[in-house]
């Protein structure tokens, strides 16, 4: 009778147990379908046919494959490639519901999975999948608009960001007190040569060092975040941002300013920490910044009202940036409202530039360079230097002083010198065909900082030098004091050009004693003594000191030396006095057009081609 009893309760409780079950399938919150495994609907609750209404056709949910057809044909085929006696034959997989099926506030997206229950059985899953989709778009779209305003090397803030917070600072009233704000903007002076030297993949090292070094030094300033932060917000704690906007280009967005002075100090604070050393793989880089900054006040100055934009704003941080590396670099300059028109007249110099270089308005020129032969005479065959000049259909003859800056700062410059040296070769060889023995024997071309900086412009001039079949010791390529012993790369460069079998002249110098002691280190064969010492030759002791001192080491260490600038015969006296090997100025010649030269050059050949 126990037993008896025993069986009849689990008998009610595994009832009690299947209706409950049975219950909670009904009223689940997803959609639950039992099929066989061609798709016929065995079981299916509440949930279930709500969701799935709106797909059915005529037919009904009689068969799940069927009402899924217009919208998900692939869950059929998944189910019958299947070979597993159980399992997931798909898990969460997204139906979008074209709108013809779908009522105002229906679901828009459904969830289905599909179960493999055993060999005749499956079990479909179904859910309403509108606001998981919903919130998944929102998260993309703020992770893309987080990216948008994000730089990918740094994961600093971006230009874009930077012009967000521009627009919400000058859309706000600017009131006294603590109401202005300022942008630093900061370029690295010389980066592009030490990204040429490390390479792109180290120059890129460097820049994210930078950015830590800029961080931490507004984060000791109290205008970071604390060190746990994200680097996009450590970027833009306490309503100011650091931010990189391009290349090695950086902006420091201050806000809640008094006075100016702040920003300065700031801009001074940057500096320093920029100046020392950063290591990156290993080795110490020296690379020092421009800093142009935009005071807000100034905007209510009637000068500078035009600055009422973001860009606007960066443009002018970046002009006062651009007169902060004219003036030597590794220095903040304040924007004024009077360099727009310095800026516009050098981006209009820069724009006919390019239309010269297009219609061959350049054309070169050629200064003698005459010996000063210890006899008392005077080689006029000695060589030429070349350079550059302007003829400008409209403005007529345009100093050099006047473009080669604009075209050394647009990275025009490589191209006037390839040019330059181009022509002074083929120039030069038709001089040897024409004049002979009065032709000059040496021709002298300036280098720029950009065609050194050029990784294959060494094989450039071999394949200049081969096109015209110049003698590469016929050649001498010029760099000024402070180019020849800047790093490695021109050391490099200079050796290369070296092992051409050109000759190399150290331009412009004298810079004093300390010079004369490095002048060793330097792969040069000449040095030509600057003008500032040879106009005084004649009047100085103190001059004649320093030229004489010259031409001793340059004489001990193999080299030649030139006098430039010579505008006297008092100065030409001098230095021949003081035994420097050539001369060059005004008083022999000034620079002449290839046609004026050559006559000139016979006007003064004398007996084998040289003058006494």
């Amino acid at each position: 009778m126990k037993t008896f009893h025993s069986e009849a309760a689990m008998q009610v409780e595994n009832i009690d147990a299947y209706e409950a079950l049975v219950q909670f399938l009904y009223r689940a919150p997803i959609g639950l379908v039992q099929t066989d495994l061609a798709g016929a609907v065995e079981m299916l609750n509440p949930m279930a046919s709500s969701l799935l209404m709106p797909l059915a056709t005529d037919a009904g949910l009689d068969n799940l494959f069927a009402v899924l057809d217009n919208v998900a044909p692939q869950v059929k085929q998944l189910a019958d490639a299947f070979a597993e006696p159980s399992g997931v034959v798909c898990e969460a997989l997204r139906l979008p519901l074209e709108q013809a099926y779908t009522a105002p506030g229906a679901p828009q997206v459904l969830s289905i999975s599909l179960l493999k229950l055993d060999a005749q059985r499956l079990m479909a899953v179904i859910t309403d999948a509108t606001l998981e989709m919903q919130r998944e778009q929102e998260t993309l779209r703020r992770r893309l608009r987080s990216a948008a305003r994000t730089d990918a090397l740094t994961r600093l803030p971006n230009r874009a960001a930077v012009r967000e917070q521009l627009e919400a600072m000058l859309a706000r009233p600017r009131i006294g007190g603590g109401g202005q704000f300022a942008l630093l903007f900061l370029n690295f002076d010389r980066f592009r040569q030490i990204n040429d030297t490390l390479g792109q993949a180290l120059g890129d090292q460097l820049l994210v060092t930078l950015a830590d070094e800029l961080l931490a030094a507004m984060a000791e300033r109290g205008w970071g975040m604390p060190p746990g932060a994200r680097r996009i917000d450590a970027a833009a704690g306490s309503g100011h941002l650091v931010a990189r906007v391009g290349g090695d280009e950086f902006v420091v967005l201050l806000d809640g300013l008094r006075q100016r002075d702040e920003a300065e100090r700031v801009a001074t604070r940057l500096l320093d920490a920029l100046a020392s050393q950063h290591m990156v793989a290993g080795r110490e880089v020296a690379c020092r910044a421009s800093i142009g900054v935009f005071w807000s006040d100034g905007m209510d100055d009637e000068a500078g009202s035009t600055a009422a934009d973001p860009d606007a704003v960066m443009r002018d941080a970046s002009i006062a940036m651009v007169e902060a590396k004219r003036a030597g670099g590794a220095r903040h300059v304040v924007f004024e409202a009077s360099m727009r028109e310095r800026a516009a007249r050098r981006a209009d110099i820069e724009t006919q530039l390019r239309t010269a270089l297009a219609e061959e308005q350049l054309f070169v020129v050629y200064q003698p360079v005459v010996g000063l032969n210890p006899d008392g005479s005077t080689d006029h065959a000695a060589g030429v230097e070349a350079l550059v000049r302007w003829q400008h259909p409209v403005r007529g003859l345009v100093p050099p002083f006047d473009f080669i800056g604009v075209a050394e700062e647009c990275g025009l410059i490589d191209q006037i010198g390839d040019f330059v040296l181009l022509r002074a070769c083929t120039d030069f060889m038709r001089w040897q065909r024409e004049l002979g023995a009065a032709a000059p024997r040496l021709v002298a071309v300036n280098l720029s900082r950009a065609q050194l900086a050029q990784p294959d412009w060494t094989g450039k001039v071999a394949a200049i030098l081969a096109q015209t079949g110049m003698a590469a010791a016929s050649l001498q390529l010029e760099v000024t004091e402070s180019l020849a012993a800047q790093d490695e790369q021109t050391q490099l460069r200079l050796h290369e050009l070296k092992a051409l079998g050109i000759k190399l002249a150290l331009d412009d110098f004298g810079t004093g004693y300390s010079s004369l002691s490095s002048l060793h280190l330097l792969p040069v064969d000449t040095v030509k003594i600057d003008r500032s010492f040879v106009c005084k030759a004649d009047t100085s002791h103190h001059h004649q000191v320093l030229i004489e001192a010259t031409v001793k080491v340059a004489s001990s260490l193999g080299m030649n030396t030139v006098a430039e600038g010579i505008e006297t015969e008092a100065q030409a006296r001098a230095v021949r006095a003081q035994h420097c090997a050539k001369g060059q100025g005004y008083f022999y010649s000034r620079p002449l057009p290839s046609d004026a030269l050559v006559p000139w050059l016979v006007q003064h050949a004398g007996p084998g081609g040289r003058a006494g």
